[in-house]
């Protein structure tokens, strides 16, 4: 049974992001977006559980990466701030990893 990436030490976290970008990798050489956009999304996850949460603060505004989007934090759970992108009226959660610079 695998692990869950909570439960996961720092260098298991490495040693599976490096395993799913060559799956990544694969996916994409053949062609398969859909499988290539699962991988990428489990790479976030586990890139999150490498960050330390407490770095990010509710009313804070970040950017988010790979976008020309802003989140606003309304509060932390875990490894997922929740907030609103821009200037949305719907609450969403976003993993710590896809958070970028402060605003």
């Amino acid at each position: 049974m695998e692990k869950r990436y909570s439960q996961m030490t720092q260098q298991e976290l490495m040693s599976e992001i490096a395993q799913l970008k060559v799956k990544a990798q694969k996916a994409e050489q053949m062609g398969i977006i859909n499988e290539y956009a699962v991988y990428e999304r489990k790479m976030v996850m586990a890139q999150a559980y490498l960050m330390d949460p407490s770095a990010f603060k509710a009313g804070d505004t970040y950017e988010i990466r790979d976008s020309q989007e802003q989140f606003k934090i309304s509060y932390m759970n875990g490894v997922f701030a929740w907030g609103y992108r821009n200037d949305s009226s719907e609450e969403e959660a976003l993993p710590i990893s896809l958070l970028g610079s402060k605003k």
